[in-house]
């Protein structure tokens, strides 16, 4: 004759049966939080216009680069981590690439609240290409920034193709992929493709 577990048992299995099905849903809620990371809301619509002042006195406005170039819009701010390592990143990519194609621009949109730390950082970075101030942040309220580094490529005909929040590596590949460049050549100094 069998015996019936005890309750306890029955209990404890019960209790195990319920902790796997919640850590269970909660892994998979978590997995698609970050499969979704950077997708934005203005992913395939039209960007939010903007007119800034650049570090160099110049106005740059959206409608500039309108059937003419594709842009990397990149947020940032100096005192921002992430975005001290992604700045090189771009750096590198944009004298790389500038040299085989003038067909992007690359714009920062520094964030931070005064000029001189973004000026410091540009000049301490050797940016290259276009600094601009948004110092009232109603541009990166425009393109729903609540996390930096966070960064767009807009399309000539100025419809955002691609966001991304954060830093990772690899991200030179996806901005040359978004913007027709050659990958091979991604990553390659002096010509040499093999790095």
């Amino acid at each position: 004759m069998r015996s019936r577990p005890p309750a306890s048992l029955l209990l404890g299995i019960a209790l195990l049966a319920a902790f796997t099905i919640f850590i269970t849903w909660r892994a998979k809620t978590l997995e698609g939080a970050l499969r979704d990371r950077g997708q934005t809301e203005l992913l395939n619509q039209l960007a939010p216009s903007f007119e800034l002042p650049a570090l160099d006195g110049h106005q740059v406005s959206l409608a500039d680069y309108h059937g003419k170039k594709r842009l990397v819009v990149s947020f940032w701010a100096s005192w921002c981590g992430p975005c001290r390592m992604e700045m090189p990143v771009l750096r590198q990519l944009y004298e790389q690439q500038r040299k085989k194609s003038d067909r992007f621009e690359i714009l920062a949109i520094s964030i931070d609240e005064e000029r001189a730390p973004a000026e410091k950082f540009a000049k301490e970075m050797k940016l290259p290409f276009p600094v601009l101030l948004d110092l009232s942040n109603s541009t990166a309220h425009a393109y729903q920034v609540d996390s930096i580094p966070m960064l767009f490529v807009i399309d000539e005909n100025g419809k955002v193709i691609f966001g991304h929040t954060g830093f990772e590596f690899g991200i030179e590949v996806l901005l040359a992929h978004q913007l027709g460049l050659k990958p091979g050549t991604v990553g390659a100094t002096d010509g040499d493709a093999s790095h």
